[in-house]
């Protein structure tokens, strides 16, 4: 994306009867509005945004794995993914066009999941648990970290593992992205850590007495064996499938490095999410009974904090009571036990867990109070799950991430144009571009303005990263409703949520960015043999800008 171009999205999600008439005004430009309205919140259950692709989406991945899965059948083959193979195609399943630095990852070998497991299990019970995501070799604990989010929901994961056939080694996905579900399919093949026996050292060897079957049969079996993301649980295999089919949705899995979790969980859910600074909370107690507690029913949290400075004290990369800076934990449940407020939290990596007040073991955990541990749903171990008290919780994590999860009742508009803006220093102001809709009826709505997705394209996204805001205006009037509230710069996404009474409005969009990296690389300088990795990136970024009313292809 060329520095002086963004494309956004507004959408409208609604359960009253919604008359989507958003038009830009002024410059061309990438933008998505979206909507949202329901009647009821919160919603008893968790769901996943129910949009006209949504059926579709879902009926297309089951067709789509049952007419492969027949055409393997008949040629007696396995499947094999020629679009993401990790095998033939190590270099472009594991790096973007450039290197970023930290990324160096070396997987010792490729084996499908048959061969890794005696008897696998895509779920070893009838779902996916948040005890059963371990962090691998990569620094995608965001994405993790949402997945075990949304695993503590009830039934939310296997809405989105759609299709598979476990024999044949194929599994299809869906995602939400930008403002569609899109459909992924994948082999069960995937990277492990542990190598060849004859690539072995000779010392090495000696440990296993020189036997290659004794090697074969347990240092290259089972989910330790796996180099990225894997299952605390012997044999099940979804965390590192569906690992895989994320990567596969943005290139690779060095695009994976980094994030914020709840863009993560937006991809998963279809949901709505955004940053709250805990120091923002106005009333705690309020938050509390409106929305902490919610959690897992019609809304997701996930938590972190800055990584703390080490100028004064030289310890680099200090704890915070045993918790890490920069790095993504899930809220399990906020529980209220014998007058006491309780998170249950973990950590993505099965390990590493709170010390302070309430940790497994601690003072607090009298032998009245460990009746009460079946209550919190939680048992000691150094398994990643932990407890914290509601103040220790606020004062401990700066940054919350939060998800609004919508169903069936609640229906979805949006409009995405391309924007083109003027070069820097420019004025910062409202009306570069603006979108209308229009309401039949009063409605609780949550209005989105968003940008695309560039994860798949980084490597050609351009000097600017981008934030923006907008304004919320009913026709005729002066004054705003309000502004969309925002914590945090160059998030995806900014929403509000307002009640709305019947009419016309109009949203003000205003764009800002910083050009805090180098020149975009011309494909000159791309070396040849990037060439076909290039195209595949051009085609995707083609894909995402076309959703664009306004897109040209030229």
């Amino acid at each position: 994306m060329a520095a002086h171009t963004t494309v956004t999205t507004i959408e409208t999600i609604a359960s009253n009867a919604l008359e989507p008439a958003a038009q830009a005004h002024g410059p061309t430009s990438g933008v998505n509005t979206t909507t949202t309205t329901v009647s009821t919140f919160p919603q008893p259950q968790p769901g996943l945004l129910v949009t006209k692709e949504l059926d579709k989406a879902i009926a297309d991945c089951k067709a789509r794995v049952d007419r492969i899965a027949k055409h393997c059948r008949a040629k007696n083959r396995k499947f094999r993914d020629i679009e993401f193979d990790l095998e033939n195609d190590k270099n472009r399943c594991l790096y973007g066009l450039f290197t970023q630095t930290g990324e160096n990852l070396a997987p010792a070998d490729i084996h499908r999941v048959t061969q890794i497991f005696d008897d696998p299990q895509f779920f070893s019970e009838k779902a996916g648990s948040s005890n059963d995501i371990i962090q691998g070799a990569l620094g995608d604990c965001w994405f993790l970290s949402a997945l075990a989010t949304v695993s503590t929901a009830p039934g939310l994961v296997e809405k989105f593992c759609v299709a598979r056939d476990e024999q044949v080694g194929i599994y299809g996905f869906i995602f939400f992205r930008d403002n569609a579900w899109v459909t992924v399919v994948i082999d069960d093949m995937l990277y492990t850590r542990v190598p060849k026996w004859e690539e072995l050292k000779s010392t090495e060897q000696e440990l296993y007495h020189y036997d290659k079957d004794i090697y074969n049969k347990s240092a290259r079996k089972g989910g330790k064996s796996l180099y990225f993301a894997k299952s605390g649980t012997a044999g099940e295999t979804w965390v590192p499938l569906i690992e895989k089919a994320y990567a596969k949705l943005h290139g690779n899995y060095s695009h994976l490095v980094g994030g914020q979790e709840c863009e993560a969980i937006q991809d998963l859910t279809g949901g709505v999410s955004t940053i709250l600074q805990s120091k923002d909370i106005l009333d705690i107690n309020r938050f509390w009974d409106d929305e902490i507690t919610h959690a897992n029913t019609d809304r997701l949290f996930g938590c972190s904090f800055n990584d703390l400075s080490s100028t004064r004290s030289g310890t680099t990369g200090a704890k915070v009571q045993g918790l890490i800076g920069n790095h993504s934990y899930s809220v399990l449940r906020a529980v209220p036990c014998n007058g006491k407020r309780f998170v249950v939290v973990r950590n993505p990596w099965g390990k590493g867990e709170w010390t302070g007040r309430w940790s497994d073991g601690s003072k607090e955990w009298t032998h009245e109070w460990l009746d009460f541990l079946p209550e919190l749903g939680h048992q000691f171990g150094d398994d990643g799950q932990f407890v914290m008290e509601y103040s220790d919780w606020l004062e401990c994590f700066s940054q919350i991430d939060r998800t609004v999860l919508f169903d069936e009742t609640w229906s979805m508009s949006s409009q995405w144009l391309q924007v083109a803006c003027p070069p820097l220093p420019a004025a910062w102001s409202y009306g570069e571009v603006s979108f209308r809709f229009s309401l039949s009826g009063p409605t609780k709505a949550v209005i989105v303005l968003s940008q695309l997705d560039q994860r798949y394209f980084r490597d050609i996204a351009g000097r600017a990263s981008w934030t923006m805001d907008f304004s919320l205006v009913k026709e005729g009037d002066k004054e705003p409703i309000a502004d969309s509230g925002h914590s945090d710069f160059f998030q995806r996404s900014v929403h509000l949520e307002a009640e709305l009474e019947e009419g016309n409005y109009i949203v003000y969009v205003r764009l800002d960015r910083s050009l805090d990296r180098n020149e975009g690389p011309e494909r000159e300088k791309i070396d040849e043999w990037q060439l076909r990795k290039l195209s595949r990136v051009l085609t995707e970024r083609a894909k995402s800008q076309s959703i664009a009313s306004n897109f040209k292809l030229e």
